[in-house]
């Protein structure tokens, strides 16, 4: 009886070893950005563990590198209910919503993570991008702000400052940034220099 456990646990290990290959595989294909690829390994390893929140929040990022909103939407919802504490997926479902138009549905989603670490500075960028899609200058300005003050050296809360900035017509704010990010992504700021300076 032990003999036929001991093989019963060989093969879970080895499964288990498979699947941490595939997703291991897929992530790889991701950065190289053979997207379709990834998507194929990652729904193999969710055909055997549906639950596997990694690979969920995985195909997620790959089905929004695709643009494929609405599919990332559903997957970022299970990675959520696999995991509640699954902050990326939040400001990630946060920014699926906002780019459906469903503005006050990102907020909430958005809050949500909020309530579970308030310290996630990236949150607080698609916040900010949420409450400009809805005319909320002031309210818009306050998160940028606050990822700014949690992240000091994050490009990208600098340049979502930045384009807050443009948005409002402050080219001294937009210059400051500008400077700013120089040091921290230059990439980044040669692209905001070669349009507005």
């Amino acid at each position: 009886m032990s003999d036929v456990n001991e093989t019963e646990r060989n093969g879970e290990l080895q499964d288990v070893d498979n699947l941490r290959a595939l997703y291991e595989l897929a992530l790889s294909h991701m950065h190289e950005q053979r997207n379709s690829e990834a998507l194929e390994l990652l729904d193999r390893v969710l055909e055997i563990n549906r639950r596997d929140v990694d690979a969920l929040y995985a195909r997620a990022v790959t089905l929004l590198s695709m643009s494929n909103f609405r599919k990332a939407g559903c997957d970022l919802l299970k990675t959520i209910a696999v995991d509640p504490g699954f902050l990326e997926a939040y400001k990630h479902l946060g920014f699926v919503q906002l780019t459906l138009g469903k503005e006050e549905e990102a907020l909430k989603t958005l809050e949500k993570a909020l309530k579970i670490d308030p310290a996630y500075a990236g949150v607080y960028g698609v916040i900010g991008d949420t409450w400009l899609d809805l005319g909320e200058y002031e309210k818009a300005k306050e998160a940028f702000e606050s990822a700014l003050r949690l992240e000091p050296e994050s490009a990208e809360a600098h340049y979502k400052i930045a384009m807050y900035y443009l948005s409002r017509g402050d080219m001294t704010g937009l210059k400051k940034e500008y400077e700013t990010l120089k040091t921290l992504d230059a990439e980044m700021a040669e692209q905001i220099g070669s349009l507005y300076f």
